[in-house]
Parts: C-alpha cells; sequence; structure tokens
C-alpha cells in the first residue's frame, strides 16, 4: 500500500508543478480545433511523436469535417495505419466528422457533454481538448498522470477516471497546467522504466514509490 501524500505535501507539488510547468502545452501539432480533436482521438494508446508523424497528410486530404465526412474508410486507414487501434479509430473519425455536420452545424462543440457524445471521445480526450484549447480548469488522467500521481500518493485509485476525480478535488485550481505538467514529468523524468531519480527529478521528496503504475 503506497503511503499517502500529506495535505502539506499535496500543496507543494502542487505549486512545484506549476513553478516547473508554467507555459507547458500539448505536445501534439495541430493549426485548429478540428486538427486537434482528431489529434488527441489518434493519440489514446499511441505515442504523440506518433500521431505527429501521421497527421499531416491526413490534415491535408482532409482539412475539414465536411471532407472528413465524406472520405472512404479504406483510405482513411491507409493514412493512419502505423498508429494502434487504427481500424477502429478510422470509423471513428469519420463518424464524428458526420456528427459535427449534421448534429453540431458544422462546429466542433467544446463543452464536455457534447465532445462525449462524438464518436471515439471519451472523457479523457474530452478534457485534453478543452485544457488545450480553452485553458479549462479540468484534470485528464492518462498512462503518465496516472503513474505519476501513484507513485507522489496523490491518488489510489484504480481507474483513471476514478483517478481524474481525486486529483481534481486535491488540487482544486490550476487543473489544466497541472495535467501537463504530469504528463511531461511522466514522459520524461518519471518515466514508467528506469526513471531518473538521482539525475533530474526534482520530486524525490515526494516520491512514494517507484512502482510502474498502470490503471485497471
Amino acid at each position: 500500500m503506497v503511503k499517502k501524500a500529506t495535505k502539506k505535501e499535496i500543496q507543494e507539488i502542487r505549486e512545484i508543478f506549476v513553478k516547473h510547468y508554467s507555459d507547458a502545452v500539448t505536445e501534439l501539432e495541430y493549426k485548429n480545433l478540428f486538427e486537434l480533436l482528431i489529434s488527441v482521438m489518434l493519440s489514446a494508446q499511441c505515442t504523440d511523436k506518433r500521431v505527429n508523424i501521421i497527421t499531416p497528410a491526413l490534415f491535408k486530404k482532409y482539412p475539414t469535417p465536411e471532407l472528413l465526412a465524406l472520405a472512404d474508410l479504406d483510405e482513411v486507414k491507409t493514412f493512419i495505419n502505423t498508429c494502434s487501434f487504427f481500424n477502429n479509430k478510422a470509423k471513428n473519425l469519420i463518424k464524428m466528422a458526420n456528427q459535427v455536420m449534421t448534429e453540431f452545424n458544422k462546429e466542433i462543440p467544446l463543452n464536455e457533454k457534447s465532445l462525449i457524445s462524438l464518436a471515439g471521445v471519451g472523457q479523457k480526450t474530452a478534457n485534453v481538448v478543452m485544457i488545450e484549447y480553452t485553458g479549462a480548469n479540468l484534470m485528464a488522467v492518462d498512462t503518465h498522470v496516472f503513474r505519476v500521481s501513484h507513485r507522489l500518493g496523490l491518488s489510489d485509485e484504480k481507474s483513471a477516471i476514478k483517478t481524474e476525480e481525486q486529483l481534481t478535488k486535491k488540487f482544486k485550481t490550476h487543473l489544466h497546467i497541472l495535467h501537463q505538467a504530469m504528463v511531461l514529468f511522466g514522459r520524461y523524468i518519471c518515466k514508467s522504466k528506469k526513471p531518473l531519480c538521482e539525475s533530474e527529478c526534482f520530486m524525490v521528496e515526494y516520491c512514494k514509490s517507484k512502482e510502474a503504475f498502470k490503471p485497471a
């Protein structure tokens, strides 16, 4: 059982993350809300680096919801076939674009409930889009955030959604910064394997465990 962070430690962790990552943004490359949504959808269980390799050609072929809604499924698959679960993702991209056209007057909605109603968009994807595009005070939990939050004793929940609720309750504000902070910290310093504890970690004194936590 991992020891829980104290209220004092939570406040200190919050302040340190905000200080180190105040200007942090997603590493996904996009030019507009439509491209951001697609990139986040593709990034599920796929690296941002891989998504950034895939998307330029995809965006050039389908720059608008109108064109993507009319796209041939097999053709979309050829653009994203090096991405994990590309068959389902291709179907969802086309369906999402059709929903945007028919249900949302050709505009990507910018509220959680409407975003989640789109094919292939869950709570995490919706929150990431709103965090990045609007700076919304929301938390989204991917594998990096899950691992970091458990190693620092910020959460003891088994699922990403429950961990999100716990972090939101404990941190309350600056959630958009804290989300990006924990993603980048987990990706480059507090790695699943061989975390850089001795050389680069500035959270060593708050660490409760080096276990490679993964959401159930």
